[in-house]
This record gives structure tokens, C-alpha cells and sequence, in this order.
């Protein structure tokens, strides 16, 4: 099933690169959805994600002539809109408390959680995941929600593999600490 939604896929890219609306048009259908919910696990806010995803597409728009290979089409526009989410968070003054130092991030031992999680831990999970620094969050909504891999997590935002792994293991250590609270 997954090659027959590539192979069209693949189509509806080439033909949108001929100039076919349509085409275009059915591809932007096809992401809507992951993209929307991909950028919502950012904001707070409906009308921010929806403003963050029209960009996204008025991006993929002008340079869809550009992409080379139709496979590289889902983390690329993954990583157009990583980096439309960070443009609006810069817009919004909402780094100030970002942590930076991700050498000392990969240094944070993680600790062992008992593996029963009750309803009341797997429902409290979202939220703690929306608190979580704004380039960790991108990092975990990627990898365990949207399944991609390390190296395709690094692909769309456009970091070392190294990164995206310190990343991960910052951002587990602290949802295993918040999960441990309750």
C-alpha cells in the first residue's frame, strides 16, 4: 500500500512540476493532514498553525521545480515547515529560555522508568510533550510521532545526526522525569 501512495505521490510531484494545478493540488491534499498535526504539536493555537501551514504550501508552490527527487518530498517539506514553526517562534520572542549547550545536553545520563504506564500517565503525556523546548519537541514529535527515522529527523531540520540523538535523549530524560511525578 505504501508503494502504490509513493508511486502516486511521485507522479503528482512530476506532473505538478510540468505546471498541472491538479496535480499540485492533490499532493498538497496528501500532506495536509501529518503537516497540520506535525506543526499544531508546536503552537497552542489553531490560527497560528493554520497561518504556519499556508506558508508552507506558498513554499512548496514556488519551489517544487527545485526538488529533484520525488522520494526526498515528505522530509523536505517536513523541513519547510520545521523551519516556517522556527520563523514564527523567532517572530514571537519565544526562544529566550531555549537550552543551547547540547554538549552538556548529551552528557545527561538517562534513568530507568518502570515499564507499566497507566491511562492517567499515557493521557498527561501531550502536555508534557508541548512543554518541552520548542527544537526537542521537534526532534520527539518527528521520531515517535511521526516515525521517522534519525536520519530523516536530521534531514528536515537540518542538523547532525549527533544532534538529533542528544536531542532525543534530553528530551526523553525529561518526559521519563515528568512521568515519574505522577
Amino acid at each position: 500500500m505504501t508503494e502504490s501512495i509513493d508511486q502516486q505521490q511521485s507522479w503528482w510531484i512530476l506532473n505538478a512540476q510540468s505546471g498541472s494545478q491538479d496535480a499540485l493540488n492533490e499532493l498538497l491534499k496528501s500532506i495536509q493532514e501529518p503537516l497540520f498535526r506535525y506543526i499544531s504539536s508546536f503552537t497552542n493555537d489553531r490560527g497560528s498553525a493554520e497561518d504556519i501551514l499556508q506558508e508552507v504550501f506558498l513554499r512548496i508552490y514556488r519551489k517544487i521545480g527545485w526538488l529533484r527527487e520525488p522520494a526526498a518530498f515528505r522530509p523536505w517539506a517536513y523541513q519547510i515547515a520545521t523551519r516556517e514553526v522556527f520563523r514564527h517562534f523567532k517572530r514571537e520572542r519565544r526562544w529566550s529560555d531555549q537550552v543551547r549547550d547540547e554538549e552538556r545536553l548529551a552528557l545527561i545520563p538517562a534513568e530507568r522508568v518502570d515499564g507499566n504506564i497507566s491511562n492517567e500517565m499515557l493521557s498527561a503525556l501531550p502536555v508534557m510533550i508541548e512543554n518541552l523546548p520548542p527544537r526537542t519537541r521537534a526532534v520527539i514529535v518527528l521520531r515517535y510521532q511521526h516515525e521517522m527515522s534519525t536520519a530523516e529527523a536530521a534531514a528536515v531540520l537540518g542538523i547532525p545526526i549527533g544532534t538529533v540523538k542528544s536531542r532525543l535523549s534530553y528530551g526523553l530524560d525529561i518526559l521519563r522525569r515528568e512521568l515519574q511525578k505522577t
